[in-house]
């Protein structure tokens, strides 16, 4: 890219500190002329606070203070103010996985050190064109520095002193930081976990985005008037809020005074399973109406959000998450059926009111296999299994027409093959052998 909307940028940020300088100068100017201050002292003040904020100047004194910050990715002041442990900075990326701050594709970096020196961080760490000096510095071109002076000299000061905040100190641990000792060989490893910031922001600039952007507003509109709108609305209930720092968010890092201190804490409560009081006799199928249908409202109505959204069938990430909650929706239905599948139920399919399919009959009661013969061959088939996943496949199939999607059999294919499924039925099997053979 071209280096001059950095380097612009850089003079622009001076200029805009040195502004605001002055300015409160010029209010308290008033004040000290009435306290009977002579004129040229403060022309003389006025002059030299030009100077320091002169693009060359100030460049310099921030390279010389910029050793008192360090950009970070996980900061310890999160898990205590006075902590003096070391900080540090992640590069490990992954694509998969659990989530973390590897996962997030481009993980804001964090300030931490002396709050006075957090304005140099921020001259850092700001992107212009989807670049930043930080960047730059990272990748060892100093192009935006060299455009502001001719002395090799000094650019290479400048170069030297912001890349302290770069340095990785020796790490240390601390007497307020979490520490867990961990046995290796014959001594310990000191493991130190700490808070990930980068993570942090993530979530919130996400956040912030689906909760107070014009378009998220627009879809509240909607909503109130109950008009239709093509875009989902996102909402996050039961949200907590962690505060760090107090009155003194800078103090714990700069991406944290961004936030007013502010963490937001997702919901992580347990599932709240409704245990089956009794077979279930009077269903004719377990995808009718009942504890499946319920349990999965949520879910169903996510998918058909997400694939009624404009391009969701080109899209590989809509793919990968419309997969996501399919797979969702079968760990669901596998909780149902061991729920029914207990042993002191055995036999509940032969009560006179039962009316499920004869196949989900073999499914949700094995234990009647151990005294009825006839049925147990006709488990021993298996060709209940697939007449299963086929009944999956059409009932998710008939609440994605209800939604006015186009799908048929070849997507019915698709759901009825899905590798989880097979595998969950595999497990079950297994585990109902298990039992039987002790």
């Amino acid at each position: 890219m071209s280096h001059q909307g950095l380097t612009a940028f850089i003079v622009e940020y001076i200029a805009g500190r040195r502004q605001s300088k002055l300015d409160a100068f010029e209010k308290a100017k008033a004040k000290r002329q009435a306290a009977g201050e002579e004129e040229s002292k403060l022309l003389a003040e006025r002059r030299e606070l030009e100077l320091r904020y002169e693009t060359r100047a100030w460049l310099t004194d921030a390279a010389g203070r910029a050793g008192q910050i360090s950009l970070v990715t996980h900061a310890a002041k999160f898990t205590h103010g006075d902590s003096k442990s070391s900080s540090i900075f992640s590069e490990a990326t992954a694509t998969d996985g659990y989530l973390s701050t590897a996962t997030v594709a481009k993980p804001a970096a964090d300030a931490v050190g002396n709050a006075a020196a957090l304005d140099v961080a921020k001259l850092l760490q700001t992107e212009v064109e989807g670049d930043s000096l930080l960047a730059c510095l990272k990748r060892g071109d100093y192009a935006p520095l060299a455009e502001l002076t001719e002395n090799k000299e000094l650019l290479a000061q400048w170069v030297a002193g912001f890349s302290r905040a770069l340095t990785t100190k020796q790490p240390t641990s601390h007497k307020l930081a979490k520490q867990v000792y961990f046995p290796v060989g014959e001594g310990y490893h000191l493991l130190n976990p700490l808070f990930s910031s980068s993570l942090a922001q993530a979530l919130h600039t996400r956040m912030v985005a689906l909760r107070f952007s014009e378009e998220s507003k627009a879809i509240w509109k909607a909503r109130r008037e109950g008009q239709w709108h093509p875009q989902p609305l996102t909402i996050f209930p039961n949200l907590a809020v962690m505060n760090f720092g107090g009155t003194k968010p800078q103090n714990i890092s700069a991406l944290n005074s961004s936030r007013g201190g502010r963490v937001w804490l997702l919901p992580a409560t347990a599932p709240q399973w409704e245990t089956q009081q009794r077979p279930p006799l009077t269903l004719k199928t377990i995808f009718g109406q009942g504890p499946f249908e319920r349990s999965t409202r949520q879910i169903r109505r996510r998918l058909v959000n997400l694939l009624i959204s404009p391009g969701s069938t080109r899209n590989k990430r809509v793919r990968q998450q419309r997969d996501r909650y399919i797979d969702e929706l079968i760990d669901h239905l596998f909780n149902l059926a061991v729920d029914i599948q207990r042993e002191e139920w055995a036999c509940w399919t032969q009560d006179e009111k039962c009316r499920l399919k004869p196949h989900q009959q073999l499914w949700l009661d094995p234990w009647r296999a151990q005294t009825d013969e006839g049925f147990r061959a006709e488990r021993e088939k298996d060709d209940w299994q697939e007449a299963v996943a086929d009944d999956f496949a059409l009932w998710l199939n008939s609440h994605l027409q209800r939604a006015d999607l186009v799908v048929g059999r070849l997507e019915q294919r698709v759901w009825q093959t899905r590798p989880l499924f097979q595998r969950r039925l595999r497990e079950m099997e297994n585990v109902l052998r298990s039992y039987r053979h002790e």
